[in-house]
């Protein structure tokens, strides 16, 4: 008798059997990001998105293995990340957990259906990674919040329809205090969006600016003043384990193409090859079984708290790694881009070299997790404040 995660990998793996993804990576044109809309839509008619969501949100209540399954299963299938995946990761928990009603029955079924695209707007330029020391303002006047400052690293905010914004409003109080969480519409008058063209050429990224932005106040999520802890909540949603564990399967379908790759060269005879391939396996293996202990305290209801920050900061390094080794087992053709017609693998080698580097910035530098380790984990002495 199969257990119901057998029974949930089984019909997943059917429906996309029969709807099969498109083959398309990331948006970066308008006419990608309808297909991927369009796939939201498709995976909405079969109840596959926001799958953890509660059953009375329009989710299954589905559990945190069987988000996992879900992911390898859309991974095997080659299925595209979803255009609308900050709305369904970080908008709708934050939603549950903090909107009002009408809120979530605004907001939530278009969400899933892709019909509403969200973004973060949270990250500034001078803030860096203190994000206690935004300087976007919300001013109250009457029935609107006039919204000014300027944002940056907004995944998909040129196709995005929404964008949950942190502003300051109140300036007198303390960093952590004194700011509000506010829904964006992203084509309101005073908004901006310049796309920012990365290392690789992509265009995943922009920076916004918004210039005295009017948003209505039934726009505010959570209260006044305590954007705080509802940002909170967003942010433990965006490191939380489903991000990790696509990571993971990310670098376990990458170290099978390189082996590929390898084999098909006749490279795999090469003993210093072979040996970085066993290192990238058993950092793969080590980055799986993170992930299973995570998953195996989340299924016990416990919080992950800053053991997260372990994974993270593995998953940065060895991702980095990978991509280093499979340059210097290629040689000078693993450097080659796409549109050069030597390239191995249609130039994806050199494509994610760079693009890893981020890894060590994005959801929190490295170094933001080595102190998070040392100072929450090994209870060393906190460092100087300034």
């Amino acid at each position: 008798m199969s257990s119901p995660d057998e029974t949930f990998r089984h019909e997943f793996r059917s429906w996309l059997s029969e709807h099969a993804p498109p083959t398309i990576g990331a948006a970066t044109t308008r006419a990608e990001a309808e297909c991927l809309r369009e796939w939201q839509r498709t995976l909405h008619g079969g109840r596959w998105v926001g799958i953890h969501w509660p059953a009375e949100f329009g989710g299954r209540g589905a559990s945190p293995t069987q988000v996992v399954i879900s992911n390898e299963e859309l991974a095997r299938a080659g299925a595209p990340p979803l255009l609308g995946r900050a709305g369904v990761t970080l908008v709708g928990p934050t939603l549950i957990a903090h909107g009002t009603p009408a809120q979530r029955d605004r907001w939530m079924p278009r969400i899933l259906s892709g019909a509403d695209v969200w973004c973060q707007l949270f990250s500034e330029p001078g803030a860096g990674s203190d994000l206690a020391n935004l300087t976007t303002r919300a001013e109250k006047r009457g029935s609107c919040y006039r919204v000014t400052g300027q944002k940056v690293w907004s995944s998909y905010a040129e196709f995005a329809d929404l964008g949950i914004c942190l502003a300051r409003t109140d300036p007198a109080a303390p960093p952590h205090r004194g700011i509000s969480m506010i829904a964006i519409p992203m084509d309101a008058a005073g908004v901006e969006i310049r796309p920012l063209r990365q290392i690789t050429g992509a265009l995943d990224f922009n920076e916004v600016f918004l210039d005295d932005v009017s948003v209505p106040v039934e726009y505010l999520i959570g209260p006044e003043h305590g954007g705080w802890q509802v940002a909170n909540t967003t942010l433990a949603n965006e490191r939380g384990a489903s991000f990790i564990w696509n990571q993971q399967l990310a670098h376990e379908l990458a170290l099978r193409d390189l082996v590929t790759s390898c084999v098909r060269q006749g490279l795999n005879a090469d003993p210093v090859v072979r040996q970085a391939l066993a290192q990238s396996w058993i950092e793969s293996e080590i980055f799986r079984l993170h992930n299973a202990r995570t998953l195996s305290r989340i299924a016990r209801g416990e919080p992950i708290g800053s053991e997260s920050s372990l994974v993270k900061l593995f998953w940065a390094q060895s991702s980095q790694r990978l991509q280093e080794a499979a340059i210097a087992a290629l040689g000078p053709v693993g450097l080659l881009m796409a549109d050069d017609g030597d390239a191995v693998d249609g130039g994806r080698w050199a494509h994610d070299l760079l693009s890893t580097r981020a890894n060590s910035i994005m959801g929190g530098t490295s170094e933001i997790q080595r102190t998070i380790i040392g100072e929450r984990l090994l209870g060393l002495p906190r460092e100087p404040r300034a």
